[in-house]
């Protein structure tokens, strides 16, 4: 009998294990394939949520946490160590096969270690284009990868632009969109019970900092946060990813602890936070969950500033400005 498949999957937030996850779930049930996850980045901040329980508590057989960065460390610092960690872990495991998702550095070093040891990258979601540093790194991570599973065909035609062979291209859809239509999601009842949220209407809101645009992200969050005040609705908040500027954000939202319309959280469960979704009245911020997931859901957008710029068009999004007025 030969000998299983290694499939090493790399995640570094709460966003893009709920991404993998199926895919994750459907490897595992192949008799043919082993399958390992190297668990790093957000997952292991305390301060946004300790999200490395939730991945250990799938039950998956081989789960390796690694600690890649510390408070305010630049993003080529983390690079940097993650690639020297997941490197390590490399050598030791020896996979056939690694998946990544994305823009984080930590796809960017899943990528480098993956190409300059001649294993396998599979990449999820390349193609897209955003307003900020990101995209630069998906870009960076879809020409050292090896097969890329693409959300639609015009991120197909990006990536066969950059020179990528059509035959290593897959439309696959959004592979979080088998979850999101699953039967198995958990009552908003539920949800709302166990995290405590009082209000029967109520608005997402989670605003990322863009990278490229730091000296104006004090001023841009007191004036979205604002907006959020003045119009007395009630919002579940959820802290941005862990970006440089971060806390500029997480301390202005800190500002409204005590505000009985918000309901703030360091993080939230992926299937919890798509329940929340699916019945929230709008989805408000620049996250990319406003752009991808909320229309699936028919939730409407309210896109601020241009961390999103150039990416899926819809109906249901409305794009505006840091401006209290317009928002």
């Amino acid at each position: 009998m030969s000998e299983k498949k290694k499939i090493l999957f790399l995640t570094g937030t709460r966003a893009d294990f709920g991404k993998q996850k199926s895919l994750i779930k459907a490897v595992e049930k192949e008799t043919d394939f082993e399958v390992y996850i190297f668990v790093t980045g957000m997952h292991m901040e305390p301060k946004y949520g300790g999200t490395n329980s939730e991945v250990q508590k799938c039950g998956f057989s081989n789960v390796y946490a690694f600690m890649n960065q510390r408070s305010h460390d630049s993003m080529d610092t983390i690079l940097a160590n993650t690639i020297q960690g997941f490197g390590s872990y490399v050598y030791a495991l020896k996979p056939d096969m690694i998946i990544i998702h994305g823009d984080r550095a930590e796809s960017l070093a899943g990528v480098i270690v993956g190409a300059l040891n001649n294993i396998i990258v599979v990449h999820i979601e390349g193609g897209e284009v955003s307003g900020t540093i990101d995209e630069s790194i998906r870009h960076a991570v879809s020409k050292l990868a090896h097969i890329h599973f693409v959300a639609n065909n015009e991120a197909k035609r990006r990536l066969l632009q950059m020179g990528e062979e059509e035959s290593s291209i897959y439309v696959i859809g959004s592979p979080d969109i088998d979850l999101m239509i699953s039967p198995d999601l958990p009552p908003l009842l539920e949800i709302k019970e166990y995290y405590d949220i009082p209000y029967d209407e109520y608005a997402i809101f989670v605003y990322h900092s863009v990278t490229t645009s730091l000296h104006n992200l004090l001023d841009n969050t007191r004036i979205v946060m604002d907006a959020l005040v003045a119009s007395e609705k009630n919002y579940v908040v959820v802290f941005p990813s862990n970006d440089t500027g971060a806390d500029i954000i997480i301390e202005e939202i800190e500002r409204q602890r005590d505000n009985p319309c918000f309901r703030i959280f360091s993080s939230i469960r992926f299937e919890s936070f798509l329940v929340l979704l699916k019945h929230c009245k709008f989805i408000i911020g620049n996250s990319s969950a406003g752009i991808r997931e909320a229309p699936i859901y028919s939730i409407p957008t309210i896109n601020i500033g241009d961390r999103q710029n150039g990416r899926f068009s819809h109906e249901t999004i409305i794009n505006t400005k840091e401006s209290k007025e317009e928002i």
